[in-house]
C-alpha cells in the first residue's frame, strides 16, 4: 500500500452514532477533563492505543 494512502486515511475522519451507557459515558468525560481533551478526543486517544495495543493500528503496520 502507497504511504500516500496511509497518510490521507489518517486524515479523513468520519462521524457515526455511538450508544453507551451513562455510566460508561461519564467516567470517560471526567477522563477527557482530567487530561484536557474534548470527549470525541478521548474516545479517538482511547480506540488509538487498544488498536496499537492489539497490533491492528493501521498507521503502524510495519512497526514491531
Amino acid at each position: 500500500m502507497p504511504e500516500r494512502f496511509i497518510i490521507n486515511m489518517a486524515t479523513e475522519k468520519k462521524s457515526f452514532v455511538i450508544r453507551i451507557d451513562a455510566e460508561t459515558l461519564a467516567a470517560v468525560e471526567k477522563w477527557a477533563a482530567d487530561e484536557f481533551r474534548s470527549i470525541n478526543g478521548q474516545i479517538e486517544w482511547i480506540l488509538s492505543e487498544a488498536l496499537k495495543k492489539a497490533k491492528r493500528n493501521p498507521n503502524h503496520l510495519h512497526e514491531d
